[in-house]
């Protein structure tokens, strides 16, 4: 959290989130509290061809009114083509998301892309991709309505179409023959760009409404075969597409095609010698919300404990690997794999091998993802393994399953991922290699040292336990005098440490840490200073589990309060009951 004033300021988080707060914007001191967090796809709904280019910030107290626009700056990943595509951030206001007034600003030496908003109160935020978005209001005297992206895709109103002013939408996709081609199959087929057309009103129009389509390409006026050409009327969610050639009456112009509705959805002019074309149309329409992905499961060379796991569009698999091929090994990626943006999957070790800790983000032992094509599909975790490793390796797997179905793909692509063969992606081996005898038992770890057992943090914090410590210092390695300076130890005191545990590393790990906690254990705000240490120290990853279990402390706590003051209520009214 942070306060501002009546005078107005800048703040710059961690993140890199930035606000500007204008004097005057607040008439007294005001505590703004923030967080970000991960994208649920219960409540962050997207639209077809969409794309999340940011977590979701939370800024509260929701729904104070600034007396002055208050400016956000949020990072984002690198759109898509803005050729044919916008970025916007939207925010969250009663049952729905809705769009701000969005500039896209790149930084001049990271390359970076930022966001810029402003807004008059605070809710939650999030930053998307989306087709470009033409924008009208109708009128009962008519207008016209044209894409930016394609102009010579119109949409005339005419005088009388409606009573009552109505807000219409106008979006296209434009499909390449290339890309046409690769998914039929067939060279003879040719489509125009997708246009989506949607209104604010439920009514249809008092009137014909006259659109114009290009012809698709290579196709003209002069060589046009009519009964090659097929008008295709598919519903919002693009489930069904009708053939409606005969249903308008359309007319040719050397490059368009014109025809009159009533009411509103997408349309797409196909040029094909086949005849179910509803049924083409529809396989390429899933196709083109698909991404190609493959899966990476990676060992950290220095701690095979610790496994990366990611899903990662294909396209970016060959970098990510270089970025990563430093510090940790594996098999080769998985075989590519297609899946729609927000989809949920799973990731479940096996044969031997399971995640070493009780995450809130695991289901049934499974670590659940959601994947988003311009986002870090990525986590690290630790695994363990009942059996013995002092005498053997322990040769596992990591597989990859899909979860839920999304909510309105195509009929044909839920029923191809029902059942439980359809539900699994891939698989990737997981090595564990023979112990060294350098550890000892986790029981017998504290051998030598006369620390009492320890709580760090408090029951509304969450708390960490000696368990806790041990499976931290087990993960560290000669980084550990970095983390020691880091939480306040002294240079002195690390170089007492190494020398009395000279030949030991294990012990001079464990004295640094249990010395700390021993001496901080009583301090509230210890477990954030441990959390906050490890990142600076670059252990990134311990601290993320450091933090997952904090949280499942913290869920566990208030699910026991929420017990306790349902039956302190039960009993209240047992005893109104028995003295009545």
């Amino acid at each position: 959290s942070f306060t501002v004033t009546s005078e107005g300021c800048k703040v710059v988080l961690a993140c890199g989130i930035r606000f500007y707060f204008p004097p005057g914007a607040v008439p007294e001191p005001l505590q703004i509290f923030f967080q970000t967090l991960a994208p649920d796809p219960q409540w962050v709904k997207l639209r077809h061809h969409d794309v999340l280019l940011s977590r979701v910030l939370e800024l509260q107290p929701h729904g104070v009114q600034f007396q002055q626009e208050v400016q956000i700056w949020m990072p984002c990943a690198s759109p898509p083509s803005l050729q044919h595509r916008e970025v916007v951030v939207q925010t969250f206001s009663g049952q729905s998301w809705s769009d701000l007034s969005t500039r896209v600003e790149q930084k001049r030496k990271s390359k970076k892309h930022v966001a810029h908003c402003s807004v008059l109160h605070f809710s939650w935020f999030l930053v998307v991709s989306r087709l470009v978005q033409n924008e009208c209001q109708v009128a009962a005297e008519g207008t016209l309505l044209f894409s930016s992206v394609d102009p010579s895709i119109k949409v005339t109103f005419p005088p009388g179409a409606t009573t009552d002013t109505r807000s219409v939408k106008l979006q296209v996709l434009p499909v390449s023959a290339e890309e046409l081609e690769d998914i039929t199959a067939d060279q003879g087929c040719r489509a125009s760009p997708l246009l989506c057309l949607s209104q604010d009103s439920l009514l249809d129009f008092l009137r014909p409404v006259r659109i114009q389509l290009p012809l698709p390409p290579g196709v003209t006026g002069l060589n046009l075969d009519r009964s090659r050409l097929h008008l295709l009327h598919g519903d919002l969610e693009g489930q069904s597409w009708d053939d409606i050639t005969s249903q308008v009456v359309l007319e040719f112009t050397h490059l368009y095609a014109v025809f009159e509705v009533s009411h509103f959805s997408w349309y797409w002019l196909w040029y094909t010698t086949k005849s179910y074309v509803g049924g083409i149309a529809r396989k390429v329409y899933e196709r083109l919300r698909l991404y190609q992905v493959n899966f990476i499961a990676l060992q950290r060379k220095k701690d095979p404990e610790q496994v990366l796991l990611q899903c990662v569009p294909k396209h970016k698999v060959e970098a990510v690997l270089k970025r990563l091929q430093d510090r940790y090994r594996g098999p080769e990626p998985s075989d590519m794999v297609e899946m729609f943006e927000g989809e949920q999957f799973f990731a479940a070790f096996e044969r031997g091998i399971s995640i070493d800790a009780d995450r809130p983000d695991c289901v049934d032992g499974r670590l659940a993802f959601i994947f988003y094509s311009h986002l870090k599909n990525m986590k690290e975790i630790y695994v363990t393994t009942p059996v013995d490793r002092k005498g053997q390796a322990v040769k596992g797997q990591v597989s990859f399953y899909r979860g839920e179905v999304p909510k309105g793909i195509p009929e044909d692509a839920s029923r191809r991922r029902r059942g439980p063969d359809s539900l699994w992606l891939a698989t990737l081996p997981i090595k564990l290699p023979q112990l060294k005898p350098c550890w000892a038992e986790s029981s017998g770890a504290l051998d030598g040292f006369s620390f009492p057992a320890l709580n760090l943090g408090n029951a509304e914090t969450g708390y960490l336990t000696q368990a806790n410590l041990l499976s931290i210092a087990r993960r560290l390695g000669a980084d550990w005098q970095s983390l020691g300076l880091s939480l306040g130890l002294t240079y002195q005191q690390i170089e007492r440490i190494g020398y009395n545990n000279r030949e030991d590393l294990d012990k001079q790990i464990l004295e640094m840490l249990f010395s700390w906690a021993q001496q901080n254990w009583e301090d509230p705000e210890c477990v954030s200073r441990l959390v906050r240490a490890l990142r600076e120290s670059g252990r990134q990853d311990i601290a993320e589990e450091v933090e997952a279990v904090l949280e499942l402390g913290r869920h566990k706590y208030r699910e026991a309060l929420g017990r306790l003051q349902l039956q302190r209520h039960s009993s209240a009214q047992g005893a109104a009951t028995a003295s009545l």
